[in-house]
């Protein structure tokens, strides 16, 4: 069914076609929509792609999920806006990894930008204001009306517009290649997927417990994330925090004891669940478990000026420069830089280009920061 809100997608022979069209494509736009507010993994429900400005939407709950995956067996570059979901998703539903992105939220933070959403930058580069809708929306659910379908093809609808606008303005400053590189750090950083055995440290409050508690924790914590994976559900509906930390503080041996553990109800003490429990609490007794200190706790206090000094650079240049400053350099790479990291971001590619002589003479004590007089800072080299 073609409409104004694109082309619906629904049988495995439709989706054979599209994938076929896509194998020969240099580039097409992207987007999806899914929920995981009831399993562990994201439900996808809805695809949205542009191809030489003709839009489809495929229902990937009507058609097995590895078919879904031959989508993305191409070689195009794809642009999405804000890909980090999209990935994550695409991974942890379909096994799939593309093989190129361009993603207009990073690219836009070459221009000035920070951040901006799909709407705010349509609006800014286009003059154009997408359709609002329920951001809300229940997207699992069929029939989608007419609204919701010309919604969901409106997040692909202006994308190959916008990328070519993006596009020129980074030819016209140089950093078409800068891009690139962000885009491919993006596509190259591994999916959210928790491991089981870090659970514990997404556990709100964990840091209060005393050391005997925390093996605990880790193990509880663990035995929880693992069978939410296989029940796919969320692991709130496993174990609620509240019962995993008075779990870990009283360390039962027993039913009885679970029973009287805080945030523990009659839920997880019959059964095989109760029994569960126990083993992943016994397995924890004993586990020396030290709680990792977070990089800038442990931080070497003779080496926080200097990174007082880059932080404030790395803001001015980045004002300077009209980039936003989260992509020219985080904390972790301030942190990476200072500890001489071979793999820091700040000393290598286009980073180093920019700000990389100037961060070692900092370093180095060769140079100093002063105020311009204007509200910005200049640096002084001896």
């Amino acid at each position: 069914m073609s409409s104004d809100a694109g082309t619906w997608i629904e049988t495995r022979k439709g989706v054979e076609e599209l994938a076929l069209r896509l194998r020969s494509a240099e580039t097409y736009c992207l987007d999806t929509e899914f929920h995981r507010e009831r399993t562990y993994f994201p439900q996808l429900a809805l695809i949205q792609i542009n191809l030489a400005d003709e839009i489809f939407i495929v229902d990937p709950t009507a058609v097995d999920l590895d078919v879904i995956a031959t989508l993305f067996a191409n070689e195009a570059q794809v642009i999405l806006h804000a890909a980090q979901q999209d990935l994550d998703v695409l991974q942890l539903t379909c096994g799939t990894r593309l093989a190129g992105i361009f993603d207009t939220q990073i690219a836009a933070g070459f221009l000035g930008y920070s951040t901006p959403s799909l709407s705010a930058l349509v609006q800014k580069e286009m003059g154009f204001a997408l359709p609002k809708g329920d951001r809300l929306t229940d997207w699992l659910r069929r029939p989608l009306s007419a609204d919701q379908k010309a919604y969901a093809a409106a997040d692909v609808r202006f994308l190959p517009a916008l990328h070519r606008s993006i596009m020129q303005q980074l030819q016209e400053c140089g950093r078409v290649a800068w891009v690139a590189d962000a885009c491919r750090e993006l596509l190259e950083r591994p999916s959210s997927l928790v491991d089981p055995a870090h659970a514990w440290l997404r556990v709100k409050d964990v840091k209060t417990l005393k050391s005997r508690a925390r093996g605990v924790a880790q193990s509880v914590a663990q035995w929880r994330e693992e069978r939410a994976q296989r029940q796919n559900v969320p692991v709130r509906h496993v174990l609620a925090d509240l019962a995993l930390l008075g779990i870990a503080q009283r360390a039962p041996h027993t039913v009885e004891e679970l029973a009287q553990s805080r945030g523990v109800d009659g839920r997880y003490t019959k059964g095989a669940i109760a029994q569960e429990i126990l083993e992943a609490v016994d397995r924890g007794r004993d586990r020396d478990v030290l709680y990792p200190r977070a990089d800038s706790e442990e931080f070497d206090r003779d080496l926080r000026p200097a990174a007082t000094l880059i932080s404030a650079w790395i803001s001015e240049v980045a004002a300077r420069e009209r980039i936003d400053a989260a992509i020219l350099g985080t904390r972790a790479d301030i942190i990476d830089f200072l500890r001489g990291s071979p793999g820091a971001r700040l000393r290598t590619g286009w980073r180093a280009d920019l700000v990389g002589r100037d961060l070692a003479d900092l370093v180095a004590g060769s140079a100093g920061i002063a105020f311009d007089g204007a509200g910005g800072l200049r640096l002084l080299r001896g």
